[in-house]
């Protein structure tokens, strides 16, 4: 009878043990919601709601490592609440002051073998952001993670905004993958990326008539690689590692990190509307500062030769043009792009660097990130794989007085690269030096994580506006995308704002602009990054606008607030940004028709503000508007064209 008794009391507790463990989370409005379901032999899923309406159905968390597989079999031990409530300044995003609310729940997960693993979830108004950390596994002090089961599950109604990863080893010189894919707009889940394998991050969907989800990650740094999404699997996305393929081969594909440790952030953020999109500030709510800078560094505008004039004009004398070009501007900096160690020599920069200061100019330059994972041969290179080499170049820009850097061609996500990423970064802020990556990974939360770190390409930009007319053809669509998806998540090095009609040296040939010129204006709004690298050249000075030089003089590049006020991604956008006590509204559109906006932003209420319109003939136009007590106003947005007004 005991033995009997003892055999069912044995059965009921693994009955229990085997049942649906469910723990609960919300935002601090109680809309946004995260439900955390596992037990048995099932893996430990979440799903997302908001409004009561399913924004994410059952989707798998874990790992599988070297030490343990947390991808099945786990059991919630227990779990633990408390509030996260932060305050911080960041000068070099969206907005400048951020107040940071959200309900932070801890699960602490056992597998069969009793390995330990912790999954963190903080939910605020309209973001979820959560991670993994695990523990010393006994004598186990690091851990190499093979995969992770992590995906995101969305409703079969649930239509796509994505950019596909491309194949490793491709492209310009084998410098791919860089973020430079074309977006699909409203496609089916249903439907295959481009290449295989999946979709870089940041990517939008669009929940029917539910609303909206924006995936991502943040917080990676030398301790990860850069992730992305698979496939839909049936509406099922998991996180993927980098291609083995990636920077020629070199470095692993699995990170690994030492005991205990954290992966990064994996972030939604959901909104019945797009506003949240647009607004969020979760990329950089969820990270901490990596070291603290003993420089100041500034923000501003800069002429860049490159961009309309190529190689070509990486010599002595035509880089005085853009100096000059600047000084007249008033803008803050000049960009000397590839090849000035051969062209113009480290002895005669130092005469150029002197000449830019001279007219209160400073000077950024350009350097490849290495050679021995592309074939590119674009100088200098070889200077910042290497610490020795890296920190001997920039004490020698230091001693001159550049203010920093733009780094190229990178080519992968491996932990490997991400390791480099911060290691220009660091020794650069050692030297006074701010950093732009191009033809790069997405930066992820590296604002605040990294002071001197001021923005990257990592998007189909500018420079494809020069080589095929197709990205001319596609400029507004893809202008139409930005906001919502890559400079939602990050700042965008986008080198942008053509006032050539004709994209080359002498605005007579190559490739036609098909954009206004008020277009180009709002660009300079519409899209974030503290340090601008305009497309004007010496000859806009005489055959541009007046109006539109006026207006290139004046705009600012650091923001204090930004609002979402109209739009659909790859469509149209109305957004509204903040410097200081002066607000800019940018407005393009992308359709093939005349856009009749009826508006409302009530910060321009009872005002009259300067508006920046294209005429029927699509020529710039600036009028006094005076706009309603409530801040309602109308909008004319011409194809192709744009509209900014300024309070």
């Amino acid at each position: 009878m005991k033995k009997k008794l003892q055999t069912t009391l044995a059965l009921l507790m693994a009955a229990v043990a085997s049942m649906a463990q469910q723990v609960q989370v919300a935002g601090p409005d109680g809309r946004l919601q995260v439900s955390v379901v596992g037990g048995g032999e099932t893996g430990m899923t979440y799903s997302v709601t908001y409004d009561g309406k399913q924004m994410l159905e059952n989707s798998p968390l874990g790992m599988q490592t070297n030490a343990g597989d947390f991808s099945k079999g786990l059991a919630l031990a227990k779990y633990d609440t408390c509030r996260i409530d932060t305050v911080y300044r960041q000068t070099r995003i969206k907005t400048s002051q951020i107040h940071y609310q959200a309900n932070e729940l801890t699960c602490y997960l056992s597998n069969a073998d009793g390995g330990q693993l912790a999954v963190t979830f903080r939910v605020s108004n309209n973001d979820v952001a959560f991670r993994y950390t695990l523990p010393r596994q006994g004598e186990t002090g690091s851990v190499r993670v093979m995969e992770e089961a992590t995906g995101f599950r969305f409703p079969q109604q649930t239509t796509t905004f994505l950019c596909p990863q491309s194949d490793a080893m491709i492209g310009w010189k084998r410098t791919k993958p860089s973020y430079e894919e074309e977006y699909k707009a409203d496609a089916p889940m249903s439907e295959r990326s481009q290449y295989g394998h999946g979709y870089t991050f940041p990517c939008l969907f669009r929940v029917g008539d539910d609303g909206w989800v924006l995936v991502s990650e943040t917080g990676v740094d030398s301790r990860y690689c850069g992730s992305h999404l698979s496939d839909s699997d049936n509406g099922l996305y998991r996180i993927a590692f980098p291609m083995p393929e990636e920077n020629n081969g070199n470095g692993t594909v699995e990170p690994a990190f030492s005991l205990p440790g954290s992966t990064p952030w994996r972030t939604l953020t959901v909104g019945a509307t797009l506003k949240p999109i647009v607004e969020t500030t979760v990329p950089w709510d969820v990270v901490t500062p990596r070291y603290e800078a003993e420089h100041d560094y500034r923000f501003g505008r800069s002429t860049w030769s490159w961009i309309l004039w190529q190689d070509n004009s990486i010599n002595y004398n035509d880089q005085v043009r853009f100096i000059d070009l600047a000084a007249e501007m008033g803008y803050e900096y000049v960009l000397i792009d590839a090849w000035w160690d051969k062209n113009i020599g480290y002895e005669r920069m130092e005469q150029l660097i002197a000449y830019a200061q001279s007219k209160k100019v400073d000077v950024f330059l350009w350097y490849s990130s290495s050679g021995y994972w592309n074939d590119i041969t674009q100088s200098p290179t070889n200077k910042m794989d290497n610490a020795i080499v890296r920190k001997q170049e920039m004490r020698w820009m230091q001693k001159l007085g550049v203010k920093g850097i733009k780094v190229d061609f990178w080519g992968g996500d491996k932990q490997e690269t991400m390791r480099l990423y911060e290691d220009v970064l660091s020794d650069a802020d050692d030297h006074g030096l701010m950093v732009i990556f191009h033809g790069c990974t997405l930066p992820r939360g590296w604002e605040r994580m990294y002071p001197n770190y001021v923005g990257s390409e990592a998007v189909l930009a500018s420079e494809n506006l020069i080589f095929q007319q197709h990205f001319c053809d596609n400029e507004a669509f893809n202008a139409c995308l930005h906001p919502f998806i890559r400079n939602t998540v990050g700042c965008m090095e986008f080198g942008g704002t053509f006032l050539n009609k004709r994209l080359n040296r002498g605005n007579d040939g190559g490739s036609k602009r098909v954009t206004s010129d008020v277009f180009e204006l709002a660009t300079a709004v519409l899209f974030q990054n503290p340090i601008q690298n305009f497309a004007l050249a010496p000859n806009n000075l005489t055959d541009a606008p007046q109006v539109c030089l006026d207006f290139m003089k004046q705009v600012p590049t650091t923001w204090d607030e930004t609002r979402f006020i109209d739009g659909y991604p790859g469509k149209y956008v109305v957004l509204a940004r903040r410097h200081d006590d002066r607000w800019y509204l940018a407005a393009v559109n992308a359709t093939k028709e005349v856009l009749k906006l009826k508006l409302t932003f009530p910060e321009l209420g009872g005002t009259t503000v300067s508006a920046y319109t294209d005429d029927k003939k699509m020529q710039p136009q600036l009028k006094e508007q005076k706009v309603k007590a409530g801040g309602e106003f109308q909008l004319t947005l011409q194809p192709q064209g744009g509209a900014v007004l300024v309070k």
